[in-house]
């Protein structure tokens, strides 16, 4: 995102100006747009973006900030344990912006954006399956890499990574 774009708007009085882009605040890391929001604000925000010509999803991932609950936010926007990452893309002028959506731990829902990028349908299924991250009205919401049958969600800090013994035929079973 550029400073040319109607989305983005300098707010504060106070110190340097800081951006939003649809009243959500806006950073540049490294390079970088990267536009922050609560869970609350995350259906609107994309919608949004998607009206300002964000027509190219990019990917859809998720974090586990279990052991990290410190990291820096922008004010106004409270850290949870989940974080939903999303990358879009405008065709026209080849800008791109990242959308980093805060997922509370109690309840780690949120919209689906399927309405809005149907190519978002295997990468919600597996943030859901590796992290357990619900995104509401997702046309199919089932696991995609792991069993069906299995417990838990590999990719959560808290996931107890477990050890299979393996028997390989003719060896000496090490007792």
């Amino acid at each position: 995102m550029n400073n040319a774009d109607e989305t983005v708007q300098s707010t504060g009085d106070q110190g340097p100006a800081e951006e939003v882009v649809h009243g959500h605040p806006l950073v540049h890391s490294l390079g970088a747009a990267v536009v922050h929001t609560a869970r609350e604000g995350y259906g609107e925000l994309m919608a949004a973006l998607k009206k300002d010509g964000y027509q190219l999803f990019v990917g859809l991932s998720a974090v586990d900030y279990l052991t990290h609950p410190g990291r820096p936010l922008p004010p106004g926007i409270e850290p949870e344990r989940f974080e939903v990452v999303v990358e879009l893309a405008r065709i026209e002028d080849r800008s791109r912006v990242r959308v980093r959506c805060q997922v509370p731990a109690g309840d780690p829902t949120v919209p689906t954006l399927f309405d809005l990028w149907a190519g978002t349908e295997a990468h919600e299924r597996e943030a859901y399956d590796m992290f357990g991250i619900n995104f509401e009205g997702h046309p199919d919401p089932s696991r995609i890499l792991m069993p069906e049958d299995w417990e838990g969600h590999p990719l959560r800090k808290d996931y107890a990574s477990g050890r299979i013994p393996v028997q390989f035929k003719d060896a000496p079973s090490g007792r």
